[in-house]
């Protein structure tokens, strides 16, 4: 607990923002490929933004679970470097204020977390609270990234054209933090990134690049996805390569593209883009293997 028995602690004074949109990812929960933390890192980098607020350790964090670093210099122990759930602060491309909760996931006290973030959420004005996810699904790496949305408010969920899923599945901290913005008025809501599952244990830069894009669309803010849509081709081409070189691989990935084409509701001549999908174990671990081959040293 800080100093003023708040479970956080403001590095200077709160700032003057003007209807800033906050974002959260926060590392421990699913993130197939790593897309949302990413997605999140470039967000970070591209906006130059600078821690604001730490949220106190000894409140949220089980150490025995998560603990922190010791770094040592000839023996002399210099610093212990704590991995503790933060807001920074930052501006778009466009010089509009943007507040990032990253960090890792809370261990414990989730409703006080969320009821803290919340209130500083309101405190600093925040016009809308947005969540970043990624998850294993059947979808080829030769169609578009698909997405899918959560939100406590149906309007919310009504109004993104975003496909709509129903199911009973454990919840992450940033499902908490949603219901405590819908309590007091902040929208709030949840992307998340459909991942081609033979490939989630890899990054999928195609799949961050359309988170972006996507929270670009609803909020209004602007930043330049061009370096992780180039990764993506460089990815997408190795693919392409592992599964032309190999005739069953190839007969695969053609059920699984009519599979998926199906499912969303495309025809054979209404394919969006020439983006495809391998869908199976052996074919997972030869795609992993392949990307390692590409690496300097394997």
């Amino acid at each position: 607990m800080s100093a003023n028995g708040l479970p956080f602690s403001v590095k200077g004074t709160l700032p003057e923002l003007t209807d800033p949109t906050m974002i959260v990812m926060l590392t421990g929960w699913i993130d197939a490929s790593g897309a949302a933390s990413s997605a999140m890192s470039h967000l970070i980098t591209e906006s130059a933004a600078r821690s604001l607020i730490e949220f106190d350790a000894d409140t949220f964090i089980d150490f025995r679970a998560r603990r922190p670093f010791m770094e040592l210099r000839e023996g002399v122990n210099t610093r212990i470097a704590w991995n503790l759930p933060e807001i920074q602060v930052g501006t778009d491309d466009n010089e509009r204020d943007v507040l990032f909760l990253t960090g890792p996931e809370p261990d414990m006290a989730w409703n006080a977390f969320a009821e803290a973030v919340a209130a500083l959420a309101k405190q600093l004005n925040v016009s809308k609270c947005i969540g970043l996810g990624a998850y294993p699904f059947g979808a080829p790496h030769t169609r578009s990234v698909g997405l899918t949305a959560t939100s406590p408010d149906p309007s919310i969920i009504d109004r993104l054209t975003l496909s709509k899923n129903s199911l009973d599945a454990p919840a992450g901290v940033e499902a908490i933090i949603e219901h405590a913005m819908h309590r007091i008025g902040i929208p709030a809501f949840c992307l998340w990134a459909q991942i081609p599952h033979y490939v989630a244990s890899m990054a999928y830069p195609a799949a961050s690049a359309a988170l972006i894009d996507a929270l670009c669309l609803e909020t209004g803010l602007a930043y330049d996805t061009a370096s992780l849509r180039q990764e993506a081709v460089v990815q997408r081409e190795r693919l392409d390569q592992l599964v032309s070189n190999n005739p069953d691989h190839s007969e695969m990935l053609g059920k699984l593209e009519e599979a998926y084409d199906a499912m969303n509701g495309v025809s054979s001549g209404e394919q969006d883009s020439p983006m495809e999908i391998p869908s199976v174990e052996d074919l997972a671990a030869e795609v992993e293997q392949f990307l390692r081959d590409q690496q300097p040293g394997g």
